[in-house]
């Protein structure tokens, strides 16, 4: 489909949608949300965005690419002198309008889908996106909006954004279920456009969060201390404890070090353990006594007792330490939630004839069989939402035959079983 063409349908989606049920296509959690629910369902963004906040040299303007109907503009409004958000949906423009009327900060503007052209460049302090390029079916026009996001940004400004990172697959992408971007594909990015990546976070997941600073301005700290890099503690990046497991959610170091150059980006920062290579995935802003927080995820198959931990940089080493790591824990595979499949805020009453099942430390999906009141449902799919934790989620209609009322839902894994779910079907 032609450029055009793709972002008229994506206008006009986006349009009907709004005109449906803004709050639900946006929240994703239920059907007619009141006001109070639809704010409350965008805290755990909030408080993920206001996180980057400490990297900003200044807090002048701040720019949400893809606002909706202004569930995240209202809350970040607060922090800036001005706010301004872009949709491509008029309809949820208007709705944006009506929201933000106790907001004199904030201002809202229609656009075409993949440009940034009502702004000048070097215009913004922080720029962000939260599940708006994960609906957009072409790679083109998110790496588009990215280079117009840099444009408007100022020099020392920061881009926070989710994108979609499930690993790319051969379905035709379309105005809900959008295209995916690979780790790779961001990093390369960051490195051609003169970004310094500095988050790359819940890879692998449909929500990865990329933090990009734009060019080189330094910490809001005020710089590290003079003299070379010093790692002072490795801890568990999850739990803080001085032991980190070998393997699953908590498999993840921090290294906090004195003196980390500022400039310093994930691209060309090396993290070993036992001298195999860790993933690097975020880099947090510098305190005030100069010490930076980095993150990294061990590596698969990593022995345990105490190991050598060692930091380079544009492959010139930078400091190295000892931490302590743990046998990783049998997988213990569990039910996390069970809820309507589309209507995720209903719980265990289904009103939709779909089942969504959440569950932690699954091996093999292909293990996971359903019934409900002793009925098979033959009819589910499985979607891995983090590989760390090995989270899956399953879902599944309810098979023919089930009514209104309480039902008891058996769910297992291979030979495994768990204890049934009551679910109530409206």
């Amino acid at each position: 489909m032609e450029e055009p063409q793709l972002l008229e349908r994506m206008r006009a989606d986006w349009n009907r949608r709004a005109g449906e049920d803004a709050n639900y296509y946006v929240a994703f959690g239920r059907r007619n949300q009141g006001e109070e629910e639809f704010l409350a369902s965008g805290a755990d963004v909030v408080r993920n965005l206001e996180r980057e906040l400490k990297r900003l040299a200044g807090r002048d303007a701040a720019l949400e690419i893809g606002c909706g109907p202004g569930r995240l503009l209202l809350p970040m409004s607060r922090h800036f002198s001005e706010i301004h958000g872009v949709d491509v949906s008029d309809e949820m423009i208007r709705l944006a309008r009506e929201r933000l009327h106790c907001a004199p900060n904030a201002c809202v503007h229609h656009n075409s889908g993949s440009d940034l052209a009502a702004f000048p460049d070097e215009r913004f302090d922080f720029v962000y996106s939260y599940a708006v390029f994960q609906h957009i079916p072409s790679r083109e026009v998110v790496f588009q909006y990215l280079r117009e996001a840099r444009r408007v940004m100022k020099t020392g400004g920061v881009l926070r954004c989710q994108v979609n990172g499930l690993p790319p697959d051969a379905r035709q992408y379309d105005t809900w279920s959008g295209v995916r971007i690979t780790p790779g594909e961001i990093a390369a990015f960051a490195e051609e456009n003169d970004f310094q990546l500095l988050a790359l976070e819940q890879a692998g997941t449909q929500y990865m969060w990329v933090t990009c600073r734009k060019g080189h301005a330094g910490q809001k700290a005020g710089g590290s201390p003079k003299g070379p890099p010093h790692l002072r503690n490795i801890s568990n990046a999850h739990t803080g404890e001085a032991a980190t497991p070998a393997a699953g959610a908590l498999a993840a170091i921090s290294l906090w070090i004195r003196g980390l150059p500022e400039e310093c980006d994930l691209i060309h920062l090396n993290v070993t353990a036992d001298e195999r290579q860790c993933r690097p995935v975020y880099i947090g802003p510098a305190a005030r006594d100069g010490i930076t927080q980095v993150n990294a995820a061990l590596p698969e198959g990593i022995r345990s007792g105490l190991v050598p931990v060692e930091v380079s940089w544009l492959g010139r080493p930078l400091c190295a330490g000892w931490t302590r790591i743990l046998p990783a824990p049998p997988l213990a595979p569990r039910i996390a939630a069970i809820t309507d499949g589309i209507d995720l805020l209903s719980g265990a009453r289904i009103v939709t004839g779909s089942v969504k099942v959440a569950m932690l430390e699954v091996a093999r999906s292909d293990d996971f069989r359903a019934t409900v009141d002793g009925l098979e449902a033959t009819d589910w799919e499985s979607f891995r939402t983090d590989p760390s934790a090995q989270r899956y989620e399953f879902n599944f209609r309810l098979p023919k035959g089930i009514g209104s009322g309480p039902h008891e839902v058996r769910i297992a894994l291979g030979k495994r079983t768990f204890t049934p779910l009551p679910i109530e079907v409206a």
